[in-house]
């Protein structure tokens, strides 16, 4: 397995735990992030995975000065693989289209990207300290594939339009309330629970395990390439808009928007 520059990744047995490792920005992604977290599961021999944040979040999703802000241009690899997967985000068409059962272990904050993150997982556990907000929607923008086509599976229509078409952020306990998590423990038990689930996945048959994940995607995922496809042509239309421009420097400047409908 590669070494990786914003993650951390080991093997405990069969297996793999992920640790986002920008601790410092919230675990928020930065293009390297996004290239490290592709390769790690596109690479994996583990049977399953458990992704989980380094420090107090999860992931607080894009950074914002590097991504949103426009700040730097993205590299001609982040910009290759993304036409090879159709304008899908290559992280999320890695994660999305593998066969290897995923555990979210939430430690904190999912907010934004880092809750798709999630929604990519086939299971969430959350620590008592876990928050999750599809934050686009303030920022002017339009949520990724996996908040359009996973959500709704969850918490069901209406509550998955509450959580898009307002930004709210819920605590864990909500989040278990409305079937977003399957399960919500103290922080300290987080991890060694995700440990317990992956570790009873993993010791039943890897060919049985392989056939039931891609029985669930064939029956109610969509075409994520499609939807993503769809998903990045309406985010690179809205982040052209004042309004959009105005979220990010909003946020920057930590004050309330002031958005005009252009």
């Amino acid at each position: 397995m590669t070494e990786f520059a914003e993650l951390e990744y080991e093997e405990r047995g069969h297996v793999g735990v992920i640790r986002l490792n920008r601790p410092e920005a919230m675990n928020s992604l930065n293009y390297r992030l996004y290239l490290d977290l592709e390769d790690c599961v596109r690479q994996t021999r583990a049977r399953v995975l458990v992704l989980t944040g380094n420090g107090k979040a999860f992931c607080a999703g894009d950074d914002v000065k590097q991504i949103l802000g426009g700040g730097v241009e993205p590299p001609r690899e982040s910009r290759e693989r993304s036409r090879a997967t159709g304008g899908l985000t290559p992280a999320a068409d890695a994660l999305l289209h593998s066969d290897v059962p995923i555990i979210a272990a939430v430690n904190g904050a999912a907010v934004g990207w880092g809750m798709e993150l999630a929604l990519m997982a086939d299971l969430r556990v959350a620590s008592e300290r876990a928050r999750f907000g599809e934050l686009f929607v303030i920022r002017g923008l339009c949520c990724d594939a996996p908040g359009l086509g996973r959500l709704a599976q969850l918490v069901g229509r209406e509550r998955a339009a509450e959580l898009l078409l307002t930004g709210d952020v819920i605590d864990a306990a909500t989040a278990r309330e409305i079937g977003l998590v399957s399960r919500v423990v103290g922080h300290d038990a987080l991890l060694p629970t995700a440990m317990e689930i992956a570790e009873k996945i993993a010791a039943n048959p890897p060919l049985a395990v392989k056939a039931i994940k891609q029985g669930l995607r064939r029956t109610l995922d969509p075409d994520w390439r499609d939807v993503g496809r769809w998903a990045i042509e309406q985010i690179t239309a809205l982040r052209r808009t004042e309004d959009s421009q105005e979220g990010v420097r909003a946020f920057l400047e930590k004050r309330t928007p002031v958005y005009v409908g252009r």
